[in-house]
């Protein structure tokens, strides 16, 4: 569970006859720009398509509601369910009335899965079209030129997992791990800035993996060296998500030389307590996690983390759930994305003891106020901080280290330097009459 965790539907624009919404990590919404090109191909009209996530069970229950909804919403409408959630759970989905077709991660980001949808039936085995991940090989290149809805763009350079956390069914959506060639990332990015991106994201399912089964085994830290070598117009570069205990050479001369690399990285945590941390597969202890970002701050001093943690998970004592939160205080992590543990079928956690419900969602409820307590502190600091931002498509924007900030009345993809005056404590504001072209 590397990507940032799940959230909630997002609609992108109807076009061409096409609705697509996406669930889940930064890589989810690359992919969904992907199926929007191949759809239209295809030649494919009147249809929702839902990318699903399977990170969480509430994940995949959010995406079997919206379905629902939809279906009540657009009668005749052919509804078409795919990404992780309708990898490992085909069945579940292809059993719902509402669905005319189950396409796997695969058949997703292939025009000729959507041109057979007429062939499909309309019950049962008929609806499934997803075959198995693991026998996947490579990840291809993916050619998009934008992003809906997004003023930074996200591109992928790695797909699928090698490790087995016991807690994760993610491996199973996705299939091993697989890289993308270092001369088409650089090439998809140079399409990005062509296109207007000032920021780009590289994101994966485990990018710090990145490069392991490519000739040279080139690192994750190599491949943003080489992409801001090779692209020179790119502004901003970030990471999505990273495992600390994978970090390179490269990347740590990135954070330390690199203005263009931004001073921000989220971390796969997921728990603080080394007992725990064995007991999900892990590969790092705390102290490990501590020692990174200590290293990171010696480098890059305006360096923020953000983290993902799991609270509640099985054999979880009071101690250890503490420990989380001593974790979080300990390594500074500005914004603290808390999951409360929800089995997966067909993990190892699954069938190790589990907590009672309730008191996981006490333990998700008391670290997230830990949480909030280091957020606000984070706000605190950045008050009277002269920064640039990146103004978004909302009345907002994001710092270099992504904290989020009030910015109404500006452009969306400019970038502006303005003084933080203070905080409401959700984000940032600034003085408007103040702030001018970056």
């Amino acid at each position: 569970m590397n990507e940032p965790g799940a959230h909630g539907p997002v609609s992108g624009e109807e076009k061409g006859g096409v609705e697509i919404v996406t669930f889940g990590c930064r890589l989810n919404t690359y992919e969904s720009e992907v199926i929007r090109a191949e759809a239209a191909k295809a030649g494919l009209g009147n249809a929702i398509l839902f990318n699903t996530c399977a990170v969480t069970a509430e994940a995949t229950r959010q995406a079997r509601q919206a379905i629902r909804r939809a279906r009540r919403e657009n009668p005749d409408a052919r509804i078409i369910v795919t990404g992780c959630a309708a990898q490992t759970e085909a069945s579940t989905f292809a059993a719902m009335p509402e669905v005319y077709a189950v396409l796997g991660n695969e058949e997703k980001l292939k025009a000729a899965s959507y041109a057979a949808l007429p062939d499909f039936g309309v019950s049962g085995e008929e609806k499934l079209r997803v075959n198995d991940i693991m026998s996947v090989r490579e990840t291809a290149p993916q050619m998009v030129s934008a992003i809906d809805g997004h003023v930074r763009a996200f591109l992928q350079v790695q797909n699928g997992c090698d490790h087995r956390c016991t807690f994760c069914i993610i491996p199973y959506g996705r299939g091993n791990s697989r890289s993308v060639p270092m001369g088409a990332v650089v090439d998809q990015a140079r399409r990005l800035v062509e296109s207007g991106y000032r920021e780009v994201v590289l994101t994966g399912v485990d990018a710090t993996s990145y490069g392991a089964d490519l000739p040279g085994t080139p690192t994750l830290g190599l491949l943003a060296k080489t992409v801001l070598k090779q692209v020179p117009e790119i502004l901003r570069l970030r990471l999505s998500s990273i495992d600390s205990i994978e970090v390179d050479k490269h990347l740590l001369d990135l954070i330390a030389d690199e203005p263009r690399f931004m001073p921000h990285l989220h971390l796969s945590l997921q728990h603080g307590d080394d007992l725990i941390l064995k007991r999900m597969k892990r590969r790092h202890a705390s102290a490990d996690a501590i020692r990174f970002c200590a290293d990171a701050r010696r480098l890059r001093p305006e360096m923020a983390f953000s983290a993902d943690m799991i609270a509640g998970f099985p054999t979880e004592t009071e101690e250890a759930a503490e420990n989380s939160a001593r974790l979080a205080e300990a390594c500074g992590i500005a914004q603290l994305h808390v999951f409360p543990y929800s089995p997966r079928p067909g993990t190892p956690a699954a069938r190790m003891p589990q907590l009672d419900r309730a008191l996981i969602k006490t333990r998700a409820a008391r670290l997230r106020e830990r949480g909030e307590a280091l957020y606000a502190t984070h706000l605190a600091r950045m008050t009277g901080t002269v920064q640039t931002l990146l103004i978004e498509n909302n009345g907002m924007a994001h710092t270099e280290n992504f904290t989020s900030v009030a910015t109404p009345g500006f452009k969306p993809r400019d970038l502006v330097s303005a003084v933080i005056a203070g905080h409401n404590g959700r984000h940032l504001t600034i003085d408007l009459q103040a702030a001018s072209a970056a």
